[in-house]
């Protein structure tokens, strides 16, 4: 095995029954990739290397049991450490340690402890006690998983209420958010309906100036009128001069003279003078020619008829 890697020695010569022993061989990384194809290796001594880290991976190590990680110098251990969940023994002595993760509560099968040689903090460091005998490495197992549990179920706690302090914030924001909108949309309806009276108003108006302004035009049209009907006296009609009327009342009058003439020529002894005998003969050759006419009018209407 090459010296800081472990890489380029097969595990294999190294394992013995379940127990890998890796101390003392100057590792400053862990070769998890060859340690995850030995899964009989339950019992794990990394101890007396010079590891400041443990990569995330090597939580993929499920297998393992006991676990020796002491003189060292590790600072922290992985977040998700608590992924080993069958390890019973651990032994993290002699390194840079000042907390344990929260996952660290989740190692339920835990047994054996020891956190002596770290600066831990104090009440962590309170909790764990020493590890002088087995009986206190039992009791530091035991005390320190109570706490990281104590711890665990306080984050939670703490995470359950800033969720529920988040929902009801977000609760508050859709409430105001609502709340707003519903102020913006009533605004909106009273701007409308202002709007709207006002139209009303303006229309009202205009109407009632344009029937004033009726009302004051027809008041000056009859106020024009009547002062004109009472200056002038009413009239008779005047008939105006017709030359027609003229003419009908000169043929009347020859009309009325022929007539006269006639009746004097008829019944009178003028009768014998030659002028009435001429009036006569034209008289007697109007009536034929006039019965004549009403004849021929039968005869065409007859005519038609059939």
């Amino acid at each position: 095995m090459s010296r800081g890697s472990g890489k380029g020695l097969s595990l294999k010569d190294k394992l013995d029954g379940n127990e890998l022993d890796l101390s003392l061989c100057d590792l400053n990384e862990v070769p998890v990739r060859e340690l995850a194809a030995l899964p009989k290796a339950t019992i794990l001594d990394l101890s007396c290397n010079n590891l400041i880290s443990l990569p995330s991976d090597f939580c993929s190590l499920m297998h393992l049991v006991k676990l020796d990680l002491s003189k060292n110098r590790l600072q922290q251990l992985p977040l998700d450490f608590g992924r080993l969940v069958n390890l019973q023994h651990l032994d993290l002595l002699n390194n840079r340690l000042v907390t344990l993760p929260v996952s660290f509560a989740q190692l339920k099968n835990l047994k054996w402890l020891d956190l002596k040689d770290n600066p831990l903090d104090p009440v962590l460091a309170k909790v764990a006690g020493d590890c002088l005998d087995e009986k206190q490495c039992k009791q530091a197992a035991v005390k320190v998983l109570q706490h990281m549990k104590a711890i665990q179920s306080e984050q939670d706690r703490q995470r359950q209420r800033k969720l529920q302090a988040e929902r009801e914030m977000e609760k508050k924001r859709e409430a105001e958010q609502r709340a707003k909108e519903a102020q913006e949309r009533e605004l909106r309806k009273r701007e409308k309906a202002e709007e709207k009276e006002r139209r009303r108003r303006e229309y009202d108006a205009q109407k009632a100036a344009k029937q004033e302004m009726e009302k004051k035009t027809k008041k000056e049209t009859v106020h024009t009128r009547k002062p004109a009907a009472s200056s002038r006296p009413p009239q008779p009609p005047r008939h105006k001069p017709s030359w027609s009327r003229s003419v009908l009342r000169v043929l009347l009058f020859v009309l009325f003279c022929i007539l006269c003439t006639l009746a004097a020529c008829k019944l009178t002894e003028l009768q014998r003078q030659p002028l009435c005998v001429s009036v006569n003969t034209l008289y007697e050759d109007v009536v034929a020619a006039l019965q004549n006419h009403k004849t021929l009018q039968n005869m065409l209407q007859h005519n038609s008829q059939q």
